[in-house]
């Protein structure tokens, strides 16, 4: 993978985070990283499987959405205090608000059609509303979708793109979760993902992370 500095996140974060990652999750062992002060670069091995979104039509939606929530049950039962990486929603929301700050955010191109109403700072102040003041924490993905996850057999064989990994609420993987299964799958397999997974739906809180995910790189 290859990117030139500047672009969020960095595959440093990344980096840091497989590392973290090796024995405990699914992820590609690191085999060089450098950079060259206009680029920076991760080579890493490859993983068993084949990408989510790739999976149809040998697994159909039916059995795939299931095998998605439960690889992402697996992550989410990491002991998150053993993890040094913060996506908790004071972070995120320091980020957000020094992005719209700088005038980083283009509803008109960063915003899902939903979103699209607002202003970024109007989606700010949206986010202050929602904000869910108890969280339920876990080791998150940080975007767990169809094309970061690798299927193999019956089972999430592999995890990629892992610069967001953090300790979050799980509703930050799973409003995002829920999304790609609609986008990538067509509707109606949200309710599945969440029976599969085993959780009730949480409105606001998947509001207030689909919004956090369009604010952020």
């Amino acid at each position: 993978k290859l990117l030139s500095l500047g672009m969020e996140p960095p595959l440093a974060a990344e980096r840091a985070r497989m590392s973290w990652a090796q024995g405990r999750l699914p992820v590609p062992d690191i085999l060089a990283y450098g950079s060259d002060g206009e680029t920076e670069w991760l080579l890493t091995t490859g993983l068993p499987g084949t990408a989510a979104t790739d999976a149809r039509p040998r697994v159909a939606p039916r059995d795939l959405v299931p095998i998605l929530a439960q690889g992402l049950r697996h992550l989410h039962a990491l002991p998150w205090a053993e993890c040094p990486f913060d996506g908790r929603a004071a972070s995120l929301l320091a980020m957000v608000r020094q992005r719209v700050a700088l005038g980083l955010v283009d509803p008109a191109t960063d915003f899902h059609s939903e979103h699209r109403r607002w202003r970024a700072a109007e989606a700010l102040a949206e986010l202050g509303r929602l904000r869910p003041w108890r969280e339920d924490l876990v080791v998150c993905h940080g975007d767990f979708c169809l094309p970061n996850a690798l299927i193999g057999d019956t089972r999430v064989s592999g995890l990629v793109d892992l610069g967001q990994l953090g300790v979050a609420d799980r509703w930050r993987d799973l409003a995002i979760a829920t999304w790609s299964v609609t986008w990538n799958l067509g509707p109606g397999w949200e309710s599945l993902f969440l029976e599969a997974y085993g959780v009730r739906p949480a409105p606001r809180k998947q509001a207030f992370y689909r919004l956090i995910y369009d604010l952020l790189p």
